[in-house]
């Protein structure tokens, strides 16, 4: 019996061919592998390649607005840039008249009498010590005490003949153009009226004609203005505004000529003289910073009036004097300080010297020959007015003393010393700014070192730099926190405003 089983018929042969044999079982891969894909190779276009693109409207269009965006960034950044600098506030340079760039030199030529000759030739010694006098950076002279006080009615067409002749200040009208030092003559000691007719109107008609034709003949000359002082009995509104006319008629906008006021009292005597000045009838008032007084005052009294007068708002130009007696140890403090006040500084002629080092220079280095200061002498002298001649250049310098606004500072210290002594004198400070750069002036008018607190003006920047001290002493980099003002010393401090500074 036989047994038929279907199946596949492929079945059995392809298992039969598959292993028919042990040379086919070796060679045939159990795995067979899927064919690898194909890779893209980049290579960089041909030359023609390039050009063919170049020239196509789609590069051209590309590169059209990549370059119009380029230009229409840069206009607007410079536009923005533009707008910046114009809305962002800056400080405007006036432009200054000549009293108010250079300080004054008041001096009276009969200091400087020869004993051993009897002609009058003070002036003439005025014009020897005019290169002395451009040394100190002074922009004018204030002339004093060159007419006669007899009480008799003044010629002041002549001055008086112990202190020289017309000729001789002549002569020094011509050295001191040449040297760019102005004149200026002081009428306060002059009598200008005599007093038995000082009621009488016809014969003060008179006087004021004749006083008008003198002012015109020194305008003549070539003096560029007169002092008064608000005691004169000339000193009124009607007198301010004759003077006036006579000043605008020689004045040019190149030779001003100008009318000081000198105020003996805390005020202008006139209820009214404040609106007439720094207009066109006074150009300047001159103030005391300190009062005048019949002893010498100490420091504390010579604190208390200073920071009286700086805490007084400022509404005009004004001019600096001393006033009263100072103690020597304090006058290069007061130089400092008149020098880096607002204002014009007047300097009285022996107030640039020490005055135990003047004295020694007067009385011990004189030549016997002639009377003349030896070379010796000279360089005593030179070292002296070191301070006074910093002072100058440092104010003509630096803009902040020259523009910049003025802000007094409480000053909190500290005493070195354990105990507090009542009589101590604080400390003075204030500031001087213009644009980001400040200048901080310390003044300490007492005999005790003092430190200034960590917290004291916390508005001001903690680093600055010192560019100048009364010792003439310190230098470099300095934190104002770390500051110890020394007895009778006085410092100035560059301050640049930081992003830190708050």
């Amino acid at each position: 019996m036989t047994l038929k089983v279907e199946g596949d018929p492929g079945y059995g042969v392809s298992a039969g061919s598959r292993f028919s044999g042990l040379d086919a079982s070796e060679t045939v891969p159990l795995l067979i592998p899927e064919p690898e894909p194909h890779l893209y190779t980049w290579k960089p276009l041909s030359k023609e390649e390039l050009v063919k693109c170049a020239g196509g409207p789609g590069w051209k269009k590309f590169r059209f607005r990549l370059v119009l965006a380029f230009w229409i960034g840069w206009v607007v950044m410079l536009g923005i840039a533009i707008t910046v600098i114009v809305q962002s506030p800056r400080a405007v340079t006036p432009v200054l008249l000549w009293w108010q760039k250079d300080p004054f030199y008041r001096l009276q030529p009969a200091l400087f009498v020869d004993a051993e000759s009897g002609e009058p030739n003070t002036i003439s010694r005025v014009s020897e010590r005019l290169p002395y006098f451009k040394s100190l950076r002074v922009g004018a002279l204030i002339l004093e005490g060159l007419f006669r006080k007899d009480g008799s009615t003044p010629n002041l067409t002549q001055i008086d003949q112990d202190v020289g002749t017309l000729p001789q200040f002549t002569q020094l009208m011509t050295e001191s153009r040449k040297a760019g030092l102005r004149i200026m003559l002081c009428l306060c000691e002059a009598v200008l009226f005599e007093p038995t007719a000082s009621n009488n109107t016809e014969v003060r008609s008179g006087t004021l004609g004749n006083i008008q034709y003198s002012l015109r003949y020194w305008l003549e000359q070539g003096v560029s203005g007169f002092e008064i002082c608000d005691t004169d009995t000339t000193f009124s509104i009607k007198m301010l505004m004759e003077w006036n006319v006579l000043m605008q008629e020689f004045s040019s906008q190149d030779d001003e000529r100008i009318l000081m006021v000198r105020q003996t009292g805390g005020s202008l005597l006139l209820s009214n003289t404040s609106n007439l000045v720094n207009g066109s009838l006074v150009e300047m008032v001159t103030k005391s910073l300190i009062p005048p007084s019949h002893h010498p005052l100490k420091a504390p009294e010579v604190g208390e009036a200073i920071k009286t007068i700086l805490q007084m708002p400022q509404g005009y130009w004004p001019s600096w004097t001393v006033g009263g007696e100072v103690p020597w140890e304090l006058q290069r403090a007061i130089l400092v300080l008149m020098m880096t006040l607002p204002g014009t500084p007047i300097i009285k002629y022996g107030d640039e010297l020490n005055p135990v080092q003047d004295i020694y220079v007067n009385v011990s280095n004189k030549d016997p020959a002639n009377g003349d200061t030896t070379k010796q002498g000279q360089d005593e002298l030179r070292r002296p007015h070191a301070l006074f001649r910093s002072l100058s250049q440092l104010r003509a310098r630096e803009e902040a003393l020259r523009f910049g606004s003025f802000t007094f500072l409480p000053f909190n210290t500290t005493l070195s010393s354990t105990t507090l002594n009542s009589t101590a004198t604080p400390p003075l400070a204030f500031l001087r700014s213009w644009g980001c750069v400040h200048l901080l002036v310390l003044l300490n008018l007492g005999s005790e070192p003092h430190a200034v607190e960590p917290d004291w003006a916390r508005s001001l920047p903690e680093d600055g730099l010192f560019v100048l001290s009364t010792g003439l002493d310190r230098i470099g980099p300095v934190s104002v926190r770390t500051i110890i003002l020394q007895p009778h010393e006085g410092i100035v401090i560059k301050q640049f405003e930081t992003d830190n500074s708050s």
